[in-house]
């Protein structure tokens, strides 16, 4: 996979990462070339007296710089595979230098420390009646409290209204972040979340009254199903304990949810920075077998880098384990393998689509985010605005002005198989490309 340069390229979270890692692929800028078996790394000279140190484990690939950069991976990681690619002559077998060495022992560490714990768990005598009681009783707790914030909110939902958006001002708007905090306390960071957001598109465009009261809306069925949740379905039960901020126990998913094998095809990605340095990555995915949709959620901290690396137009054999829910769209990867072929592009018309959005939009209402296929579609600026035109259809697309102008420079006027996200107003597109089994035309910039 890391033999080529468009296969390295695909890891680059945009554009101007590949341009700038290609300004780096000069000998003469790497005082220090080197790899084994595992790793390749080398120390390349930058504006400081101290080179940058970089290193890449080939097994992720997973990178490591010592470079300030956010990106991830970064142009040194970059420039490092692609000097490799063009000449592996430069990089001498050797022995790994110590920073490379401990970094590649920490890996490897963590890795056997999971695997330890594992193994140990499974060996641990228990007490399965005991266990199951003492979880059961977390839950019950934590439900209780939940439970008690959602009827709070839901009499906090009542004043507002009755006060009128009309008669919101800044002081009052303060009174929703507040609310959102409480929440948070309550062990209910999602719905803090929901009012925090809420509160931010107050007075936002000049539809904000309908897209408040629509999330006003949502946050009371929200409420309502809290208030009721032991007569919904299992499904259900799952969504709302996404909803509330609760995560699921990993370990647990692994063994008892649903798997699917497949060859998964990265239709396209995208990370934006949450509050707290928190960074979400969102990765879509379609099997070729299945024809099934999924997406991997991840998230890190400080700017830390994600451990997997999947890029945009790639197909990988992998299994996937799907989190509980009604909309069947979030998985876990448990294993994956990059494999030597074409993308599998999906093909469907807009009526298609629309009809599974509906379906998932009815099976899970809290759903915000939709994968979205146009095929054929025709991309126009109008004014402020760029639409896609697909099926008879114009759909406003969610673009900032630099993205907005590459992608319509590459697209050229000719149709194209556009990807993206939809909220139910606009599609922020992810991925362009002219065809099945044709390249990556355009992707969005990841951060």
């Amino acid at each position: 996979m890391l033999s080529d340069e468009a296969s390295i390229c695909a890891l680059a979270p945009d554009p101007a990462s590949v341009k700038a890692a290609r300004g780096l692929v000069a000998p003469a800028k790497w005082p220090l070339l080197g790899q084994d078996s595992r790793a390749v790394w080398g120390e390349c000279q930058g504006s400081g007296a101290k080179p940058y140190q970089t290193q890449v484990d080939l097994s992720g690939p997973a990178f490591r710089c010592s470079c300030p950069s956010r990106k991830f991976p970064c142009k040194h990681g970059l420039a490092l595979l692609l000097m490799r690619a063009q000449d592996a002559a430069l990089f001498a077998a050797s022995e790994a230098p110590a920073w490379v060495g401990e970094w590649l022992a920490t890996r490897s560490e963590k890795a056997q420390k999971k695997e330890e714990k594992a193994a140990e768990k499974a060996a641990m005598p228990v007490d399965p009646q005991a266990a199951a009681d003492r979880q059961a009783q977390r839950e019950a707790q934590r439900w209780q409290r939940v439970t008690a914030a959602a009827a709070e909110l839901q009499r906090w939902l009542a004043d507002q209204l009755a006060r009128g958006l009309g008669s919101l001002n800044p002081e009052v708007i303060k009174s929703w972040h507040t609310m959102a905090a409480r929440l948070v306390d309550a062990q209910a960071p999602g719905l803090g979340q929901r009012v925090r957001e809420a509160a931010q598109g107050l007075h936002a465009g000049e539809d904000w009254p309908e897209r408040s009261l629509q999330r006003l809306g949502l946050l009371q069925l929200a409420c309502e199903a809290l208030a009721r949740r032991e007569t919904l379905s299992a499904e259900l039960q799952a969504d709302l304990r996404s909803l509330v901020g609760w995560p699921h126990d990993k370990a647990e998913l692994q063994e008892t949810g649903e798997k699917l094998a497949d060859q998964w095809t990265v239709l396209g990605q995208l990370t934006e920075e949450r509050e707290d340095k928190l960074s979400e990555r969102r990765v879509w995915l379609q099997g070729a077998a299945s024809g099934r949709r999924a997406c991997l959620l991840d998230h890190v901290f400080a700017g830390k880098g994600f451990e997997q690396v999947w890029p945009t137009g790639a197909v990988l054999q992998a299994t996937l384990v799907f989190f509980p829910g009604a909309a069947g769209l979030r998985a876990l990867a448990l294993d994956s393998q990059a494999l030597e072929q074409a993308a599998h592009w999906p093909s469907a018309t807009l009526a298609e689509e629309w009809q599974q959005l509906a379906l998932r939009s009815a099976r899970s209402p809290w759903l915000n985010l939709h994968p979205l296929l146009l095929s054929e579609a025709l991309l126009l600026n109008r004014g402020e605005a760029t639409l896609a035109v697909a099926g008879g259809q114009s759909l406003v697309l969610d673009l900032g002005e630099a993205e907005r102008w590459r992608l319509l420079a590459v697209t050229g006027g000719q149709a194209v198989q556009l990807m993206g996200e939809w909220d139910g107003r606009r599609l922020r597109p992810l991925t362009a490309w002219a065809g099945q089994g044709a390249p990556v035309l355009w992707q969005r910039s990841l951060a």
